[in-house]
């Protein structure tokens, strides 16, 4: 008798790597024919491809292109005609079948797709998820690029003032500094305060609710704990403000230094939310640049929930 289960095992895996392949060589093609960077203007309405748009992005980051770099397609074809622009923090796939319903072709995502940070598909093996994934992006022809370093390296950092505009923090702001001095309030103040502008449910504290606070460090995203800590120690803040941390290490540090008697708080936001206004600034940010295509903001929110 046929195995069928077998067989199944067979097509579907011959299925991805027709998929994978298709992806590798469109992103390839990609590489080898980048054309020079042009001016929105002087195209007409329709005739934008994404690497058209992708060009009108990088005329304003200092030093673009990088020799070295995240920020690639990762699904699709930039020689593609734009018609229309979705930016998110993530590309899930509920990000993915938005810009689906809104007719947008390119999704420009900060962070990576498949779930690794160079998005190499073969990570975790032959992953079913991933292979849906990209089944999903090439039946409907989405091309996803991500903007990672590039944004961080604009003037302002995109991700870092997206937040504080945000957060309308924009008065304490001052360039190149992740320190702020705001008018005193309470750490409580202070959280719901982020909680309340920057639309997060729920947040992790470290701290004295009643604490006095007034400078705060902003990191925002997984600067990692070594940098977490030396930000930390360097600037004294009295609240470190984070996107996600190792428990084990930024987290213990800040315990530490209060039972140290360093008053110090922390307060952690979550990765996602702590910087998709940075994709939301983003899309504002764009949008002038190629007035003939729409642009929307479409969060990919926490894939969180709390019990």
């Amino acid at each position: 008798m046929e195995n069928t289960s077998t067989n199944n095992t067979d097509q579907s895996f011959e299925r991805r790597k027709f998929i994978t392949t298709t992806l590798k060589a469109a992103c390839a093609s990609t590489l080898l024919n980048v054309p020079a960077i042009i001016n929105a203007a002087e195209y007409r309405e329709g005739d934008l491809t994404i690497q058209n748009v992708i060009d009108i992005i990088l005329k304003e980051i200092p030093g673009a292109p990088f020799t070295q770099t995240v920020d690639t397609i990762k699904s699709g074809s930039a020689a593609n005609k734009v018609t229309g622009i979705v930016s998110t923090m993530f590309a899930t796939v509920a990000v993915i079948k938005e810009a689906i319903r809104l007719s947008a072709n390119f999704i420009v995502a900060h962070e990576p797709t498949f779930y690794n940070h160079t998005d190499d598909t073969n990570w975790v093996g032959n992953n079913t998820v991933v292979a849906e994934k990209q089944e999903l992006l090439a039946k409907n022809n989405i091309t996803i690029w991500r903007f990672h370093d590039y944004w961080h390296s604009h003037k302002p950092d995109g991700i870092f003032y997206g937040v504080i505009k945000k957060a309308g923090w924009e008065n304490y702001y001052k360039p190149g500094e992740s320190t702020l001095t705001v008018p005193p309030d309470s750490l409580k103040n202070i959280v719901l305060h982020l909680k309340n502008k920057l639309g997060i449910d729920h947040v992790r504290v470290i701290g004295d609710l009643s604490k006095q606070c007034k400078r705060i460090t902003l990191m925002p995203g997984a600067a990692g704990g070594q940098r977490q800590i030396t930000v930390a120690e360097k600037e004294k803040p009295d609240v470190l403000i984070v996107g996600e941390v190792h428990e084990w290490e930024t987290a213990e540090y800040i315990r530490d230094a209060r039972l140290l008697g360093n008053d110090i708080a922390l307060i952690i936001l979550g990765h996602s939310v702590s910087e998709e206004p940075g994709m939301e600034w983003f899309a504002e940010w764009l949008q002038p640049k190629v007035p003939a295509i729409k642009i929307t903001h479409v969060a990919s929110h926490s894939p969180f929930i709390w019990i």
